[in-house]
């Protein structure tokens, strides 16, 4: 049996079973299409072996095709081999064993200290408490380095009295203790002075609706990007960018990684090291100015 007519076979019997909702039926043609474009489609199932799936990947990886699209295609294939083993017409399924590459992990996108600036130094009525309260959650998040949950999910008991630090749970509800600068706590004393005109008893979340009900992250998200349109930022932000600005611009100035990784509440130093970042031009003066070896001797 070829490859084309295995094919045949299972879209045919897929689409007679309804084993797959026709848009996911679609995705595994358009798959398995691509597919048949490499190996061709006169390409007999005993010619597919693992070492033969493995080039498929690598000619993929070179396309610049994700791991993620890559992991789906690669499901997609070994579903029809699957179905092919079912059927006694293989004996192995020769994708089993084969992973996809990683794709590197996407850094959000850092806001320099003069765009921070932009974003959060706007005129705020106490009118307007949604802006107001805004304000706190931005400048909260941007002073402490929190995860947007790790904010929205603080108390009103929670908030600092007399101190400049705030208990916060992250994952894996491990606590920890971080600063809050003075900018934000006077955001937050304005918010909290506020908050009793929505404060309904519903709940006792520090950031709440109109409606006294606990903020929702989707509607942080929308009110930050219209606050970064306002601001004429040319770049998405999205609140955990807010987040990783805090880590890159104290790691720019301290270089303490470990820091950083207690601030953010990481687990692993590894972590770190992939979510904040230098930029090389810095890495090559921090390399040139303390490096024994970095240049040769006069």
């Amino acid at each position: 049996m070829t490859l084309a007519e295995l094919v045949t076979q299972y879209v045919d019997a897929s689409r007679q079973s309804q084993r797959h909702l026709p848009k996911t039926l679609d995705a595994y043609q358009r798959d398995f299409n691509q597919a048949l474009a490499f190996f061709g489609e006169d390409c007999t199932l005993s010619d597919i072996d693992t070492a033969a799936i493995m080039g498929w990947i690598r000619a993929m990886t070179a396309k610049r095709q994700t791991g993620r699209t890559i992991a789906r295609k690669l499901s997609a294939i070994r579903t029809l081999f699957g179905y092919a083993i079912q059927n006694r017409w293989m004996t192995a399924n020769p994708a089993a064993d084969v992973r996809a590459p990683k794709t590197a992990k996407r850094l959000p996108h850092a806001l320099t200290p003069e765009a921070m600036g932009q974003l959060l130094d706007r005129p705020v009525s106490s009118d307007d408490l949604a802006s107001v309260r805004d304000q706190a959650l931005f400048e909260l998040l941007y002073s402490s380095g929190l995860r947007l949950n790790e904010a929205l999910s603080l108390k009103v008991q929670d908030l600092p009295k007399g101190s400049s630090e705030v208990r916060v749970l992250g994952k894996g509800q491990k606590e920890r203790i971080v600063p809050v600068g003075d900018i934000a706590l006077a955001a937050m004393t304005r918010w909290t002075l506020l908050r009793p005109q929505w404060d309904n008893g519903e709940s006792d979340a520090l950031f709440i609706t109109a409606k006294g009900r606990p903020l929702h992250p989707r509607t942080v998200q929308r009110r930050l990007e219209s606050r970064a349109i306002q601001a004429g930022l040319e770049h998405h932000v999205h609140p955990h960018a807010l987040r990783h600005s805090a880590a890159t611009h104290l790691l720019e100035s301290s270089k303490d990684l470990r820091a950083i990784q207690e601030f953010l509440g990481h687990a692993s130093l590894s972590t770190t090291q992939i979510y904040t970042h230098l930029d090389f031009q810095h890495l090559a003066e921090v390399y040139d100015s303390a490096h024994p070896r970095a240049k040769k001797k006069p």
